[in-house]
């Protein structure tokens, strides 16, 4: 190794000293001689010593396939950057082999060819820096003036670059331009360009967006500028773009870097920079894939120095660059010498195709101005310096970059902007607006622009937001205002601060304002806040596990680059919950779910893990997971952390158990209860609510008071995981009075779903997903208080629990049910479109083509007013010339008090990324972003459909319910507007008077009718249409422009009253003859549009023409939709604990009900919905569900109280009856007695109670009948026998003792007593029938009625046997004898019946005793003379054949069998033992009771 430092050192020593001998021979000779280059000498700016750099000769290989020599010089670079930077993926490519000479031999043969000595074939040249490649090209020179000599290569593999070579290349200010190439050619120098030809046309081959047009061509000017479009043909100093006059004059859309006119300079021999002075041009497309050296470095320099240099450039790769280096110009008017008075500037445009950035490098500046400017024509100042900045062209927008340009601070161009740690370097995003990304020390004002990425973060907080704007300083302190809420920032460098965006309060646009040490608040910004539930969502969940209430696993995935490129780096996550318990929100931390994992953008949390946790907190329901980083300082070496949020999710799989060791395992109930009892204290909110569309048109087409829920939506987002079967859902644009929101949704036939019908439908929500002013007061919060007063008490009331439960019947019934759409009333419609036509609100079309800013709609009313303005300018000129007709281009509206809102057309050149600008207050949105589709103001809200990306429907939502709709489709416009009937007879303008009557729908300013002929194009122009045109002043009853006037353009800029419209309707009218295929065609496209012909007439544009007939046609499809009346039966309400199999409310539908398991359905089992949009009357009641005990319970309930309602009164009735009868007999006859029936079963004590045991008489006291009577008197029955004449009978005593058995009762000696004079003699021939009121317990007679004897011959009671008997003994009657009474004791002669349980014919007995041998103490003894089986005295015919003959029960062929004895009685008489009539011996008939015998 010594010994090659030897020879080096000889080597260099030798190579010098001929060096400086021949110096100027020798380079006279290598300009003529093309193998060999120049020696140069460069000096660098750090140094005090000159580098020297030997060449390097290839020497030419003899006859075939010789390299060439290619020179190079190193040099050292002039500014370097210390930092290290990020590397993005590259390729590798095998190094080439140039015809077989390498690198080693060709620097071998120019050390032999200079004198030197052999060195070794080991000698490695990279030991003295040099980076030569094996096609001889010097990598390492940064400034070396020959272009590589490779070509661009797409092949796999290939160069990868090192973090050392990134730096390297990167530690340079200016960017690679060349004079010369390997070929002999003039390299990126443009040497067509000087002054008699000061610009060139270059194709682009790609699309570049710059200021929303779009382009595949540039012009590269000498004058400082890359133009698109021709320059105006004089220039007016100090220059004012956009070109007010256009398109009277031409208004070039330029990047001007240094925008003067300029000449090429000279440079002096003794410049280190001997480039050619001039116009370098350089175009490096398709990056993405190179592979080779070059291409790979362009890429990796230009896409790290723009996201290191530009906020929100953190993601662009450049698929193409633009090198534009303008070295050495000199100003226009100059003397000679002046030449040498030149400036050194150089642009970079960087691509995408989407995104666009420009770098502005300034590395001389020493004029800056022309003499054309006032300029001097020595120095080029004095005059008005040149511009810098950007201009839109087509007379649209501009901007100059201030305070430097056409100010005489221009010069500090050089030592300003920082752009990567360079001054001199100045960055910006030009494809939409123009974002600075440099920063400004030189400017003041009150408000100031500010620059900062992203521009949206969600509500939670933990967004870092980049800022530039002001210059920062490192000991000086940096406030972040984001609306109410300060934070510091940190420092980065010169050119950015970081704030972390703190927890907000808010939504949607609030003021982003930053202040440096102890400055005011002068840089400012807009920042929007997005809702938790509409934000971007950065925590996915790859199944709905996280909804349930207790499931196994959670998987969560995260872009792990969202937190940091560092793949090592290492995150943590935290769950949070929400609360609201007092005033103040409460976001509250709850756990640490992972505190050490590596950012792989995975994860899977395992519930059980936190099963035996014991929060303070667990009463929160519902929070978020949180990702951020645990060593911040991995993430740009900063102590600050970003955090990712994800969307609100219930905490039933953290809680679970905790709850279940609260609350029992019926938990989910015991959090549901607790949120009914405390909701049922707050207020109604449903009230102020609008009413839903029947159905799914109807919901899509009411523009003014819904647009869809995101969380089910047809277009976006169809899963709708709190809606299963729904297919779209629309919420409420804008937060009724007291911030409550409404929900509809729509299942697969577009009718809309009830909460009443099932447990997925629509629902509305106390709170608003936007909140409610003030946002930091509880109930108010966005997004949090909707989820902690709606959402949350969903999933313990109803997804928790069953359907069916009580708890989600009360939620969906009563807490929040559904609101039918009986009484909904569609909005009106009127519109405006093609060249222009309008309908009114009450259908009237007519065409007006009115040149300027009109009233279209107003409300005449104070209390609620709107105003939505058309602007209308001239169509475009066709091949015959001029078009006298206009078309919409913009439409701006305002409420009451709202943001006023403003969608202009844009040109047609603007139109590739967004058709339609959209202006709030002045200010341009966008809503490319997700998050940014709805976007809420004061009073109004603004959104695209979900569906569309190219801005090209823009619907805007006031608060009073109205809303407009603008579409664009190829630059043709339409504007729609949306009228709740609240504005009935309280409009006019263009649209008319809305009153339901076309004819006075053209209503002037001052309140009269306007007396047109709606076919006359001329009396509508000049005696209605004019009569709203607006001005700069306030005009009374038509009011002031609301418009944003850009570039100082007024309304009377777009305004002429004078210009005279085409007035004719049909183009046979107003074309000429000679064009009868213009007329045909219009036939054609058109046919019965009267406006589709006038168009295309007008414009001979098929495309206009066929636009007109589409939104004509869809005005009026909308208008029919809506005025078309939707019958409806509304709400038919579920039975709880019930269900209806059927869901229409439509005529003609026919709900079914049932009941769940355990409940009865009461009332009607069916109802139909009739024609006149009313259901059924219910036969049977309305349908409900009962509890089957309930059910019994009122089953008895009703029978007691029909008792007590019918019987009692009845009864009643009944006494009052007799005691009004018995008060009018005694007022005829005082000695008038009541008859009372006469009882033959009274028990003798009864009797002998009432008469006393010496009391013949049959009446008391006073006269009256007793109630009983006693048996030893004389009773006389008159009644006849059925059939037999009537026979009077004397009365007879009874001759019976006291103790006389045959009494009800009997006696105690019963069992030795007999009856005397008792005989039954049977007169009738009938058979014998039993008398009395008594009843036996069998009618067999047989002994088998007995209670069972045992062995030893005692009876056992069988009483269940016996009841049985006894029923159905109840159950016969004779059915000879209607009158007799049941159960009465058997004939003898049932024992000849085949059959001994058939039926009997039934006897009577006044004196039968109903005392039974097993109810009394003695036994039954068939072998007793005077005791019968029933243990009284038989009282039978007097017969014995009956009494001869064993029991029934007794089998035959028995031995000691006891026959049945006829007892020894005397005969008994019909005239005997019958009790006397209280008064004569024959009783009158009133007085006499029928006895049957």
């Amino acid at each position: 190794m010594r010994f090659k430092f030897l020879h080096l050192l000889m080597l260099t020593c030798t190579f010098a000293a001929a060096l400086a001998s021949a110096n100027e021979n020798y380079s006279s000779e290598l300009d003529n001689d093309p193998q060999v280059s120049d020696a140069k000498f460069k000096v660098s700016k750090d140094a005090e010593f000159v580098e020297m750099v030997p060449e390097i000769v290839q020497e030419k290989v003899k006859s075939t396939k010789k390299p060439t020599i290619a020179p190079t010089t190193k040099t050292t670079t002039t500014t370097t950057k210390p930092t290290t930077h990020k590397l993005s993926p590259a390729l590798a490519i095998a190094p080439r082999v140039n015809n077989g000479i390498t690198m080693r031999n060709q620097t071998k043969l120019f050390l032999e060819r200079a004198g030197a000595i052999k060195v070794s074939e080991d000698f490695y040249l990279g030991e003295l820096g040099y980076d030569i490649s094996d096609d001889g090209y010097d990598w390492s020179n940064l400034n070396n003036p020959v272009a590589p000599p490779n070509v661009a290569s797409h092949t796999a593999g290939g160069y990868v670059i090192t973090a050392q070579r990134l730096q390297e290349i990167r530690s340079n200010l200016m960017y690679w331009y060349f004079d010369r190439d390997t070929n002999g050619g003039r390299g990126d120098y443009q040497y067509d360009i000087h002054a008699s030809m000061t610009q060139l046309h270059k194709n682009l081959n790609f699309r570049l967006p710059f200021f929303g047009f779009i382009y595949n061509y540039t012009r590269l000017s000498l004058n400082g500028y890359l133009e698109f479009s021709d320059p105006p043909e004089y220039l007016t100093y100090p220059l004012v773009f956009p070109i007010k006059d256009y398109p009277k004059r031409r208004d070039p859309s330029f990047i001007g870097i240094w925008f003067s006119k300029c000449r090429v300079g000279r440079i002096y021999p003794t410049d280190i920079d001997q480039r050619v002075p001039g116009v370098y041009f350089r175009l490096e497309r398709d990056l993405l894939t190179r592979t080779d050296r070059f291409g790979v470095e362009v890429r990796e320099r230009t896409m790290w120095d723009i996201r290191e240099g530009v906020v929100g450039a953190e993601t662009f790769i450049p698929k193409h660059v633009i090198i534009a280096t303008w070295k050495n110009v000199s100003f226009a008017g100059g003397i000679d010498n002046s030449l040498f008075t030149t400036n050194t500037f150089q642009m970079v445009i960087a691509t995408d195709e989407v995104y666009t950035y420009a770098i502005f490098n300034y590395d001389l500046l020493k004029w800056s101005s022309n003499t054309e400017a006032g300029g001097d024509t020595t120095t080029g100042e004095g005059g008005v310096p040149a511009y810098v900045g950007f201009n839109a062209g087509n007379g649209t927008r501009s901007y100059e970059y201030t305070p430097y340009s056409q100010q005489m601070v221009i010069r500090d161009l050089t030592g300003r902007g920082w752009g990567n740690g360079f001054p001199g370097r100045h960055l910006f995003r030009i494809d939409e607006q123009i974002l600075i990304g440099s920063c400004n020390k030189d400017i003041d004002a009150s408000h100031l622009p500010l620059s900062f990425a992203p521009e949206a973060g969600n509500m939670l907080g933990g967004t870092v937001v980049n800022i530039t704007g002001p210059c920062f300083d490192p000991k000086k302190r940096v406030t972040c205002h984001f609306d109410t809420e300060d934070v510091l920032g940190t420092f980065v460098n010169k050119n950015r601060v970081i704030c972390v965006q703190p927890f907000l309060k808010a939504e949607g646009w609030v003021r982003f304002e930053i202040s440096v040490g102890n400055q005011r608040f002068k840089w400012r910004g807009r920042y929007f806040v997005e809702t938790p539930a509409l934000a971007t969502e950065k925590i996915f969940f790859e199944t709905e596990d996280v909804h349930k209430k207790a499931p196994e696993q959670i998987q969560i995935n995260w872009d792990p680059y969202n937190l940091t490129s560092n793949g090592n780096a290492n995150i943590m996550i935290s769950l949070w919950g929400y609360r609201e318990v007092t005033i103040y929100p409460q976001l509250e931390y709850i756990d640490t779910i992972e505190a050490g994992l590596t950012n792989t953008g995975s994860y899977v949390i395992y519930p059980n893990n936190y099963i035996n946790r014991n929060n303070y907190n667990n009463d929160l329901q519902f929070g978020f997971l949180q990702i951020n980083l645990t060593n911040p300082e991995q993430y740009s070496g900063l102590k600050i952390s970003p955090t990712l949020w994800s969307r609100p999710i219930p905490l039933g799989w953290y809680f679970n158990k905790q709850w279940e060791r609260k609350h029992g395992l019926r938990w989910p109930e015991a959090l549901c209860e607790n949120w009914i009892r405390n909701d049922r204290y707050l207020r109604t909110f449903t009230g102020d609510l609008p009413l839903c569309p029947c159905t799914l048109e109807q919901a899509v087409y009411d523009k003014g008071r819904y647009r869809p829920d995101k969380e089910c939506d047809k277009d976006s987002n169809p899963t709708c995981l709190r809606h299963k079967n729904a297919i779209h859902c629309v919420v409420s644009g804008n937060p009724v009075a007291e911030g409550a929101e409404q929900q509809c949704c729509y299942d697969r036939y577009g009718v809309l779903m009830l909460t009443q019908d099932q447990v997925w439908g629509s629902r509305p929500r106390r709170n608003h997903n936007l909140g409610k002013m003030p946002w930091n007061e509880a109930g108010k919060v966005p997004t949090l208080s909707n989820w902690f007063h709606d959402m949350r008490p969903w999933y313990s009331c109803c997804h928790w629990q069953r359907e069916q439960s009580v708890n989600c019947e009360t939620f969906r019934f009563e807490r929040r049910p559904s609101q039918d759409c009986v009484g909904y009333q569609a909005p009106g419609v009127a519109g405006v479109f093609g060249d222009p036509h309008f309908i009114t609100f009450d259908g009237t079309p007519y065409t007006f083509n009115g040149l300027g800013e009109f009233v279209l709609s107003r409300s005449v009313s104070a209390d609620r007013r709107f105003e939505v303005q058309g602007r209308f300018e001239q169509v475009p000129k066709n091949q015959y010339g001029a078009v006298m007709a206009t078309q919409l281009t913009a439409l701006a509206m305002r409420g009451n008090t709202t943001t006023t809102i403003e969608v202009r057309l844009r040109p047609k050149f603007a139109r590739w990324r967004y058709a339609l600008d959209v202006l709030a207050d002045g200010r341009r949105i966008y809503f490319d972003r997700e998050s940014m589709r709805f976007q809420h103001f004061d009073g109004v809200t603004v959104y695209t459909p979900t569906y569309l990306l190219n801005q090209s429907q823009v619907v805007v939502m006031f608060d009073g319910g109205v809303g407009v709709e603008v579409v664009e489709n190829e630059g043709y416009m339409t504007g729609r507007v949306y009228l709740p009937w609240d504005f009935i007879n309280k409009t006019a303008g263009l649209f008319g008077n809305w009153s339901f009557n076309a004819l006075d729908d053209l209503v002037l300013p001052d309140g009269t009718v306007a007396n047109v002929n709606m076919n006359d194009f001329r009396q509508i122009y000049y005696n209605f249409g004019l009569k709203w045109m607006l001005a700069d002043r306030n005009i009374p009853n038509v009011g002031t422009a609301l418009f944003s006037r850009d570039n100082g353009r007024t309304a009377s800029y777009y305004s002429n009253a004078s210009f005279v419209p085409n007035f004719l309707k049909e183009p046979q009218d107003f074309l000429p003859s000679n064009r009868s295929y213009d007329v045909e065609r219009a036939e054609e496209l058109c046919g019965e549009s009267y406006q589709c012909r006038y168009d295309y007439g007008m414009t001979l544009n098929a495309d206009m023409a066929h636009f007109t007939k589409n939104y004509y046609d869809s005005l009026v499809n909308i208008r029919n939709l809506n005025s078309k009346r939707t019958v409806s039966c509304g709400v038919l309400e579920t039975p709880r604990f019930g269900r209806k199999l059927s869901f229409d409310f439509m005529p003609g539908a026919k709900i079914a009900f049932e009941c769940d398991e355990g409940f009865v359905l009461m009332g009607d089992q069916r109802r139909e919905c009739l024609a006149n949009g009313l259901w059924n009357v219910p036969e049977y009641g309305y349908t409900y569900c009962l509890r089957e005990v309930f059910y019994t319970r009122r089953i008895a309930f009703i029978a007691i109280a029909i008792i007590v309602l019918v019987i009692c009164p009845l009864m009643i009735c009944i006494v009052c009856g007799i005691y009004r009868f018995r008060q009018k007999q005694l007022k005829e006859d005082p000695a008038w007695q009541m008859t009372i029936p006469r009882s033959r079963a009274s028990s003798r004590s009864n009797l002998r109670q009432l008469s006393g045991p010496d009391d013949d008489s049959d009446t008391d006291a006073t006269g009256t009948l007793k109630k009983s009577r006693s048996y030893d008197k004389v009773y006389r029955t008159n009644e006849p026998l059925p059939g037999k004449p009537r026979i009077d009978f004397p009365a007879k005593k009874w001759d019976l003792d006291d103790e006389d058995v045959t009494s009800s009762e009997g006696s105690e000696n019963k069992d030795t007593k007999v009856a005397s004079d008792i005989e039954y003699v049977n007169k009738t021939g009938d058979k014998p029938r039993q008398m009395g009121r008594r009843s036996l317990r069998n009618n067999s007679g047989t002994d088998h009625d007995l209670p069972e004897a045992d062995e030893e011959g005692t009876a056992v009671d069988d009483e269940p046997a016996h009841e049985h008997q006894q029923g159905q003994l109840n159950d016969t009657t004779d059915a000879s004898n209607p009158a007799a009474y049941r159960n009465q004791p058997p004939s003898p002669e049932t024992d000849e019946e085949p059959q001994h349980n058939a039926t009997l014919h039934q006897q009577y007995s006044p004196t039968f005793s109903a005392a039974d041998s097993r109810n009394s103490s003695m036994n039954y003894q068939p072998n007793a003379a005077i005791q019968n089986r029933f243990g009284g005295v038989p009282v039978l015919p007097n017969n014995t054949q009956f009494f001869t003959r064993p029991p029934s029960n007794i089998p035959a062929g028995a031995t000691s069998v006891p026959l049945r004895q006829a007892p020894n009685v005397a005969p008994l008489t019909q005239d005997n033992g019958l009790p006397s009539p209280p008064y004569a011996a024959s009783p009158t008939p009133s007085q006499q009771r029928s006895t049957e015998v």
